[in-house]
């Protein structure tokens, strides 16, 4: 059964710039990729101001969380050279495969990803370039359900805090480190993407842009932007024991 995206939900709006909670499964804007999609959060945006919207960085079709949009070319163009530059922090809560340590900092090198099949026949490639994800453990949870070699199936709750910005960075870095994030299609683990769907009804990438800092382009001013879970997301932070996150 096709899961259809839940609406988008306005987390802060002013003369200059507007902030939304993606949900899972929308995408930002249309793309060859996804050529079947016929709703777009660039066009839930701009139906819920009544303004043209310019998107000023990106989430993952599966990632949910604080997207950030700018309502005029040159709000859009200082925002998107903030982001370029580092300047904008952002926090993640994932779930991920097994136990984790602590805490942690992974510094790998990422090659540019391609996104169509021509730049894949041409035999365009890039070098790979510097990312540094640091993460935090928030909790961990043993499930008594058998995967692969393992009697139990165990997880952790993860704060991820990427300060560059690479293509599927955050899942690409917790495969490195063989803790995928549950519900990764493309770098995760079948077994236990198919145990949550199975036991629990989960069929989302289990990734949420949860904060960003920014200073306001305009006014100079600090905002922190915080977007809420959906309801699969909650659910597991229930199941880790998690009420709030710090």
């Amino acid at each position: 059964m096709v899961q259809v995206p839940a609406a988008v939900e306005i987390l802060y709006r002013d003369a200059w710039i507007v902030a939304v909670n993606k949900p899972s499964g929308l995408l930002v804007h249309r793309s060859a990729i996804d050529r079947h999609e016929r709703r777009f959060a660039l066009q839930e945006v701009r139906r819920l101001t009544e303004r043209f919207v310019y998107p000023v960085h990106r989430l993952d079709k599966p990632t949910s969380g604080v997207l950030l949009f700018a309502f005029d070319e040159e709000v859009a163009a200082a925002l998107s050279l903030a982001f370029r530059n580092g300047e904008v922090e952002k926090a993640y809560v994932a779930v991920v495969r097994g136990y984790t340590d602590e805490e942690g900092c992974i510094d790998h090198p990422l090659k540019q990803m391609l996104d169509t099949k021509v730049q894949k026949l041409r035999g365009i490639t890039k070098e790979a370039q510097a990312a540094k994800t640091y993460y935090r453990r928030l909790a961990t949870v043993a499930f008594p359900y058998p995967v692969s070699r393992y009697p139990q199936a165990r997880y952790s709750l993860l704060l991820l805090e990427p300060k560059s910005g690479r293509k599927h960075q955050l899942r690409r870095h917790m495969k490195h480190i063989f803790h995928p994030i549950v519900g990764d299609t493309k770098h995760g683990r079948g077994e236990h993407n198919r145990l949550f769907r199975e036991k629990f009804g989960i069929n989302r990438l289990l990734l949420h842009a949860y904060r960003m800092v920014l200073k306001h382009p305009v006014t100079g001013k600090v905002l922190s932007i915080e977007a809420g879970f959906d309801a699969d997301f909650e659910r597991m932070l229930q199941y880790f024991g998690i009420d709030a996150i710090e």
